[in-house]
């Protein structure tokens, strides 16, 4: 329940800050759509120093580096209500995602190490239960704050979250240290720098007058992923160790997993630009129809063992993956005539879906990783995690910012939103043939009934 208070403070933070994002763009003077920087620089931020959580945590313990994160978090959100123009709320997402990269992972990490391997699935579904809570009240609450209040107060209700997080951390959570591997630095700043750069290239290859440094980014990226990896070859206790990958289930999921959060990291960016933007609606009302996602998410909770048990974790990944792609790229075909039941509907069933893919995801990709290899395991998840939901921002930014200008227009229309709808769910709908390769017997250890004492 400590570790799941974190999760529910970084995802009430993202879901109410994605429906103010008109207010806050009129508010620094930019248009809406270049706000994905704000969001593209939490998620670098992510995927550049998760992969050192888990060595820290080993290091120094998982207790201490769990209350840093909180603490670090806290501060980029006074930062985040204090900023003034875009330049400094993307450096104050920033340094809002540095503790966030150690928030999850680290307490991740703590739950992974405290139940048998018949427990994960039942465990992390109790886990991100209160987390969803998060995104259940965040919709309606960033529509009330930007529609009486002033929209940094997204940011300062953070403050009375994390301090309790850290002073019932202090109290219950186990300081656990692992394997103390020396630190490798020079991977840290290779893997680092080629995220950045790669992550940085995309966001600026949606932008106009920037595709020279958009491509030199990504080739230099490339450069240094390939010089990463020849590094992590040569090298004991790599920081993103890729022999991990000779583990088929885990490789399988972090492979769809990754394709599958293409939408996931799309969707809180489109949907509420969709229905302010396109459809007219005000924040309160789009706050109140994005919350289907979240409830939808929160209903398949309780029923994830259940139907892993009986399904199996191959054929109900291709039945959800189905579905769940099926929903969000029916989100394209919204218009603001149609009933709004009816997309609130449309979006709980895809919230319902979609969030049993990532349980399942996040359950079999540890199905044969044993101890020692934990925490290396769950930065590598989690690197990979946060780099294919910025991906998803940055090719739905691309293609609101390419589709009206390719066609000669200066505005946005509903067949700009609908195209990008349908790119993403094209990619994460490709997550289904690599579902078809695991094993029709893969995880079944996790789904087993634990033991008697």
């Amino acid at each position: 329940m400590v570790v799941a208070s974190a999760m529910f403070m970084q995802q009430l933070d993202s879901t109410v800050l994605t429906v103010a994002l008109p207010t806050m763009a009129r508010d620094l003077g930019v248009a809406a759509p270049t706000l994905s920087l704000a969001l593209t620089s939490y998620l670098i931020a992510l995927a550049l120093f998760i992969p050192a959580s888990g060595t820290l945590a080993d290091r120094f313990g998982s207790r201490i580096v769990f209350c840093l994160s909180i603490a670090i978090f806290l501060v980029g959100s006074v930062a985040c209500a204090l900023a003034f123009n875009l330049p400094s709320l993307v450096a104050a997402r920033f340094l809002q995602g540095i503790g966030g990269a150690m928030m999850v992972p680290v307490g991740r990490l703590v739950v992974l190490r405290s139940v048998d391997k018949s427990e994960i699935v039942q465990a992390l579904s109790w886990l991100v239960m209160p987390a969803l809570v998060g995104p259940i009240l965040g919709p309606p609450l960033g529509g009330m704050i930007v529609t009486w209040f002033d929209w940094r107060w997204i940011f300062y209700i953070n403050i009375p979250i994390g301090i309790a997080g850290i002073v019932f951390a202090i109290m219950l959570v186990p300081n656990i240290h692992g394997l103390q591997a020396r630190f490798d630095w020079a991977g840290f700043f290779l893997s680092g720098a080629a995220l950045a750069c790669i992550l940085f290239g995309l966001e600026l290859a949606s932008r106009s007058g920037t595709g020279t440094v958009a491509l030199a980014l990504l080739l230099l990226g490339s450069l240094l992923a390939a010089a990463y990896l020849l590094h992590a070859r040569h090298t004991q206790n790599p920081i993103l160790d890729p022999a991990l990958l000779r583990t088929t289930n885990f490789r399988l999921s972090v492979i769809a997993g990754s394709l599958a959060r293409i939408t996931q990291g799309a969707q809180p960016f489109l949907l509420p630009l969709l229905f302010q933007l396109g459809f007219g609606f005000s924040a309160a009302l789009t706050g109140a129809l994005t919350v289907s996602v979240a409830i939808g998410g929160l209903a398949m909770k309780t029923l994830a063992p259940r139907i892993l048990r009986r399904w199996g974790f191959r054929r109900s990944l291709i039945v959800s993956g189905l579905a769940g792609t099926a929903g969000y790229a029916l989100c394209g075909a919204f218009r603001p005539e149609w009933p709004l039941p009816l997309i609130a509907l449309i979006l709980l069933v895809a919230g319902f879906f979609t969030s049993f893919q990532f349980t399942a995801y996040n359950a079999i990709a540890y199905a044969d990783i044993d101890e020692a290899r934990m925490s290396s395991a769950t930065s590598f998840y989690a690197t990979f995690q946060q780099l294919s939901m910025s991906l998803g921002i940055c090719l739905a930014a691309a293609t609101l910012e390419l589709a009206p200008r390719m066609a000669g227009r200066g505005v946005l229309t509903l067949g700009d939103f609908s195209l990008a709808f349908l790119l993403v769910s094209f990619i994460s709908g490709s997550a289904i043939i690599w579902n078809r390769r695991f094993a029709a017997e893969a995880g079944k250890a996790l789904t087993k009934p634990a033991a008697a004492p």
